[in-house]
């Protein structure tokens, strides 16, 4: 078992624009058994931002694991998501799709785009945290993701 002081917490970014599911999100990621680091931005503009360390976010640190949802003002989820898998510095970097839209068409869409998975957000607040928890449990306790400095 390893010490939590001596391991790297993983960087994540949410891209979320409703400020009660981020609310959601940061609170069951932070009551979870993995150290993480959480950032997040409420729209498409401000997430590639992030991403490419521009104002106002120069110092940040490059996310191991980005939680996007494809509902966002400014620049959609979508047009997000194909920079990111377009980009040769952000193309490694897993991104989960966790939208309200159970459209087949948005779900190939993010898949053609090369999401790494594609998760419908829960409505109520009891599956909606089970499903953040399953999130953290499988991409941050069981993948191995691609950490590069």
């Amino acid at each position: 078992m390893s010490d939590r002081s001596t391991v790297r917490p993983v960087e994540i970014l949410l891209i979320e624009d409703s400020p009660s599911d981020a609310d959601l999100a940061i609170e069951a990621l932070g009551e979870g058994k993995i150290l993480n680091n959480l950032h997040f931005v409420e729209d498409g503009v401000e997430a590639i931002k992030f991403l490419r360390k521009k104002a106002p976010y120069l110092g940040v640190p490059r996310p191991d694991l980005i939680l996007l949802d494809l509902n966002l003002p400014k620049k959609s989820g979508v047009e997000v998501l194909e920079e990111i898998k377009t980009d040769p510095k952000l193309k490694l970097i897993p991104v989960v799709i966790l939208s309200t839209s159970a459209a087949p068409e948005d779900i190939v869409k993010s898949y053609s785009l090369h999401a790494n998975c594609y998760i419908i957000k829960p409505v109520d607040f009891v599956q909606f945290t089970k499903v953040v928890r399953l999130i953290e449990e499988f991409w941050l306790a069981v993948v191995q993701l691609p950490i590069t400095y």
